[in-house]
């Protein structure tokens, strides 16, 4: 049988079946919904949905199938529980023709018993979208129906980002496949975070296939994700595996704690403010407004959940219109408020949240910040709390800082190593001293000394937050001695160690001569006035790696630390030592 036959056949008989793969909330392992995956029949070269829709689309037959397989997986989703989203996949080409808009309307879908917020269009941009302007005015229109705006597949392509403001977005596989062990992808990754918590657009992680790219992607805060390792496609609404549950909770239980000077939460600077029902009308939001200095109020819905957030601006501007009072008055507030605020939790440092919170859009950059409890309103922070709050923990912070290579000083550094002590979690606490650095000084000059020294904290940056990006720290004791700490397994903190001096006894040389270069060794006076020979300047490493909880304070641990740098001292080389605690 010819391919087009087949797909004609395939056509008339309907022989498409639907699988439906778990899309897993990836900070509690809740499954949010599921993505409608279309197959052909077993056993034929058009089972795959690549072959299948491209000899579709070379027949002229994409939209027929298109419909087919929309048909077959909202068929399949009856007994979906209408609390979770089903995302299917749909064309640019397709959602614009106007036989769609016809017939994928709330008639059709409310035959199937399916919610239409709950249908997600997932823009899979095989084909380009060309005319953003027309393809959003295409998309309000199913938003106008209740439908929610697509997810944006692309990740090379932010016009689609901020054109078409989607609820959802995918990260594709490419940038998930061993992401764990990819620095820059998850860079990217990490921006993208940024990115959606300053628009409320939730990020999905697709293809995640080991336990290291989940473990990863549930530390960079990504929202949820989806692929083999969570779950199978299958023909029913499967939950995920108890193991893998199981595992999610175990990773958030141990994600979270990173090395911040400040860890005060939002939190700690919320104010308990009045908050409304979503049914509540626009002429008890004003009369709110004029008798108090409120200037925006939290909307809630019956469970207490923030749902929008009403800017007295806003509702002043709704009111100015023509015929604003008659219409908008009695209206209730939901209708005017804005349904994608800014809300974080309680516990999110205030950092995150400032950063986030300037990254909106001008319109909305200085709404209130709702912050929540266990999902529930907790209270507001006004912009010039958080300004003004966020600027004097800058300048306290600043203060703390070395001068000359930017790093934090001993106050940080012992509040680090306090939270060490109570973390009850393994870290590996390193200590860098530069050997015969008194020596260079005195030959070479403070100056020169001066830039060894930022060498050193550039390179130390560079390799300590390359092997544990999220949770690390490097901090500047004062004159040649540094400090570093990060969670990491023993093995990967030997590897740094060792990395990290090849490339200092490598690039160290540049500060030297080329006579001391080839000799490998300075001529100079010992503290005695004595001419004598100093090899050239090297590191050494002193580490302790396990749990801390047997050290009483941040002096003991320096105490030790000390005790272990003196032994590596006498190497008179570059070389390092970390002693596991664990197996004292």
């Amino acid at each position: 049988m010819k391919i087009d036959s087949e797909l004609n056949a395939i056509l008339k008989t309907g022989d498409i079946s639907t699988l439906y793969q778990p899309i897993v909330q990836l900070n509690n392992g809740e499954v949010i919904g599921y993505e409608a995956l279309s197959r052909g029949p077993k056993d034929s070269p058009l089972f795959f949905p690549d072959m299948l829709f491209n000899i579709a689309e070379h027949c002229n037959m994409l939209w027929e199938l298109d419909l087919l397989c929309r048909t077959k997986a909202l068929e399949g989703a009856i007994s979906l529980d209408k609390s979770k989203y089903l995302f299917i996949n749909v064309s640019p080409s397709i959602i614009r023709d106007s036989k769609f808009k016809q017939n994928f309307s709330k008639e059709f879908i409310g035959k199937n018993n399916i919610v239409p917020l709950k249908i997600i269009f997932e823009i899979t941009e095989k084909t380009s979208i060309g005319d953003y302007i027309s393809f959003k005015d295409t998309l309000n229109n199913y938003i106008g129906q209740d439908y929610t705006v697509p997810i944006n597949q692309s990740n090379s392509n932010l016009t689609n980002f901020t054109d078409l403001e989607p609820h959802f977005i995918k990260i594709d596989m490419k940038l998930i496949r061993g992401i764990d062990t990819d620095s820059f992808n998850q860079s990217i990754i990490k921006n993208f975070v940024s990115l959606s918590e300053s628009t409320g657009t939730k990020l999905i992680a697709e293809g995640i296939e080991t336990e290291a790219e989940l473990r990863t992607l549930i530390e960079l805060k990504v929202y949820a994700g989806q692929g083999f390792f969570l779950q199978s496609p299958v023909s029913g609404f499967n939950n995920i595996p108890k193991n893998i549950y199981e595992l999610i909770i175990n990773i958030n239980g141990n994600v979270g704690y990173s090395f911040e000077f400040n860890k005060n939460r939002i939190g700690q600077i919320a104010s308990k403010e009045p908050s409304f029902i979503e049914s509540v009308s626009c002429r008890v939001i004003k009369d709110y407004f004029s008798n108090s200095r409120a200037t925006g109020a939290c909307i809630i819905n019956s469970s207490g959940v923030p749902v929008g957030l009403l800017m007295e601006h806003t509702l002043n501007s709704m009111l100015a219109t023509q015929y604003g009072n008659a219409i908008f008055y009695k209206r209730p507030a939901s209708i005017v408020m804005n349904r994608t605020p800014l809300i974080v939790d309680y516990t999110t440092p205030i950092s995150t949240v400032s950063k986030v919170a300037m990254q909106r859009d001008d319109n909305t950059l200085y709404d209130y910040v709702i912050v929540t409890k266990d999902k529930q309103y907790s209270g507001i922070v006004t912009i010039k709390k958080l300004l003004e709050y966020t600027t004097t923990m800058e300048t306290n912070y600043a203060k703390e800082l070395n001068p000359l290579t930017g790093l934090p000083g001993n106050a940080i550094i012992f509040s680090v190593l306090r939270d060490v002590i109570t973390s009850c979690k393994d870290h590996c606490v390193l200590y860098f001293d530069l050997n015969n650095f008194k020596t260079y000084n005195d030959t070479y000059g403070f100056e020169n000394g001066d830039k060894v020294i930022k060498f050193t904290a550039n390179l130390l940056e560079k390799y300590i937050k390359g092997a544990s990006p999220f949770n690390s720290f490097v901090g500047h004791i004062g004159g040649d001695d540094f400090i570093a700490i990060l969670q990491a397994p023993f093995e990967t903190c030997i590897d740094v160690c060792k990395n990290f001096n090849n490339k200092f006894d490598h690039g160290i040389l540049k500060f030297f001569n080329k006579t001391d270069r080839e000799n490998r060794y300075i001529l100079a006076t010992d503290r005695k006035g004595n001419k004598d020979i100093f090899g050239l300047t090297s590191m050494s490493i002193a580490g302790m790696y396990g749990n801390f909880e047997k050290f009483s304070d941040e002096d003991s641990i320096s105490q030790y630390i000390t005790y272990i740098k003196k032994q590596v001292k006498a190497e008179k080389k570059s070389a390092y030592f970390i002693e596991n605690l664990n197996f004292i």
